[in-house]
């Protein structure tokens, strides 16, 4: 399963006023390990970033789901509050996820978030929205995760542009609606280089 991590970026940047300046900037992508999180951040900002950079933290990132719209470009995140019954005990308990909502206000994050979660079968509040430094949002793409024949970025963009759609777009870090079911016990689909034959 996929988590969410946020890579710390340090390269030298070009102004609006053409001066060069060096600045560190935030990333949020989805990835299995620490590891895995920092050789796709080369990936994906290599066709970005001109000259070198530098990655100088990576730290997981608790975030639930992230509502993405195409209108706006900063980020809030959003601490979700609400009660949840112990199967065990019996007791309520108070249950807290972040969400990373685009807006061009808090307002309109404030209304967003409500707007996206109005489907939750439980009450909840929201007890705090702080403008987030993420700077861009990298979620799970399979294409960019196979190590074997992975597949060129222009068709991944190519492919991206033909299934966008106007509005608004959840990315969750798994890939996958199905979270919590467990994997069927199968043959590898990678063979042994070195089997006998």
């Amino acid at each position: 399963m996929n988590n969410w991590f946020t890579v710390k970026v340090k390269y030298t940047k070009q102004l609006d006023n053409g001066a060069l300046k060096r600045v560190s900037e935030p990333y949020l992508l989805a990835a299995m390990t620490f590891t895995d999180a920092e050789a796709r951040i080369y990936e994906e900002l290599g066709q970005i970033i001109r000259g070198e950079f530098n990655v100088v933290g990576i730290s997981r990132t608790e975030i639930h789901d992230i509502f993405a719209y195409d209108d706006a470009d900063v980020w809030y995140k959003c601490k979700v509050r609400y009660e949840s019954m112990d199967a065990d005990t019996e007791k309520a308990r108070k249950v807290n996820q972040n969400f990373l909502v685009s807006a061009a206000s808090v307002k309109e994050a404030y209304e967003r978030i409500q707007e996206s979660l109005s489907t939750l079968m439980v009450d909840f509040e929201i007890p705090s929205i702080i403008v987030s430094p993420i700077v861009e949002i990298f979620p799970y793409s399979e294409d960019l995760d196979k190590e074997l024949s992975r597949t060129p970025i222009e068709e991944v963009q190519e492919e991206e542009e033909a299934d966008e759609q106007p509005g608004n777009v959840v990315f969750s870090a798994s890939g996958s609606d199905v979270d919590d079911e467990e994997e069927e016990e199968g043959e590898s689909e990678i063979a042994d280089e070195f089997e006998e034959e």
